[in-house]
């Protein structure tokens, strides 16, 4: 199925996309590790089934010297020996985040606990804005089904400039 709409080919998208790549600025420029920002940007696309989002992230994170091995897992970081602590806590927050709709109680006690035990105010004050963010950019993503595969490192940073 081809896009079927071309998101930077509009103005009013294109501003809107300037705008949206500066707020994720702030979550890359915070002192939350890039690693993790990768991480969790890829696992909540993956549930969300953007293509365009898990490749621009896969190819990042390589790009930023993430492993293949680690890339390869995230999709089952519960079931894996590669992750520490605290990107555990940081991707089952994505997740929880992500999935709203599934869950009564939305991010749960338990796995708050394990967030604040990890992370300082300013990386959760990121974390929490880079599921919101990554949820909305797979959402407009997907809604114009905009595929995976031609993404290259570092083409939506540019657009900050």
């Amino acid at each position: 199925m081809d896009a079927r709409f071309n998101l930077l080919d509009n103005e009013i998208a294109v501003k809107f996309a300037k705008r949206f790549a500066n707020a994720g600025l702030v979550i890359h420029q915070s002192p939350l590790p890039r690693s993790t920002q990768e991480l969790v940007s890829l696992r909540a696309s993956q549930i969300n089934g953007c293509g365009w989002c898990i490749d621009m992230h896969t190819k990042d994170a390589a790009a930023a010297g993430e492993t293949a091995v680690r890339l390869n897992l995230v999709a089952a970081w519960r079931e894996s020996t590669v992750f520490t602590e605290a990107e555990q806590a940081a991707l089952a927050l994505a997740e929880e985040g992500t999935r709203l709709a599934d869950a009564h109680q939305g991010v749960s006690d338990e796995t708050w606990a394990q967030v604040r035990k990890h992370y300082d105010d300013d990386q959760i004050a990121a974390l929490v804005a880079l599921v919101a963010l990554i949820n909305a950019a797979n959402r407009l993503a997907v809604i114009v089904h905009q595929k995976g595969g031609s993404y290259e490192p570092g083409m939506f940073a540019s657009m900050t400039n």
